[in-house]
């Protein structure tokens, strides 16, 4: 992951998010809603809601760096501009969410909950 423009938000493909998940190089944000984390989710994500988000209150930039992630990357986009306000050198995040995620063929978390009969 290059360094970007202090004031642009850096787009992260699938592919790279997997890989800098894979060698703990960064912090996945998912910035869904509960209901939708529970529904299917991506391993290694944590989540903080867009709604009651707060980037003041986001781990100061360290080694490992934060990249948001939505449904489609529109919310992530608005979580990472958020952080760039909030005084962050830098902010990234999953371009195309989690839909790209799995178009890309990389696996998530699924609940598999039966309805009763």
């Amino acid at each position: 992951m290059n360094q970007p423009d202090q004031h642009a938000v850096l787009d992260v493909t699938p592919a790279e998010v997997a890989r800098l998940l894979s060698d703990r190089q960064i912090l996945l944000v998912d910035v869904r809603e509960p209901h939708e984390f529970a529904a299917e989710r991506i391993p290694g994500a944590v989540l903080c809601p867009l709604s009651t988000f707060d980037a003041h209150s986001l781990p100061a930039e360290s080694a490992v760096r934060i990249v948001f992630q939505c449904g489609s990357g529109k919310r992530s986009a608005m979580a990472a501009r958020a952080r760039l306000t909030a005084g962050a050198a830098s902010a990234a995040h999953l371009t195309g969410g989690i839909a790209a995620w799995t178009a890309a063929g990389l696996a998530t978390i699924q609940s598999h909950t039966q309805n009763p009969k």
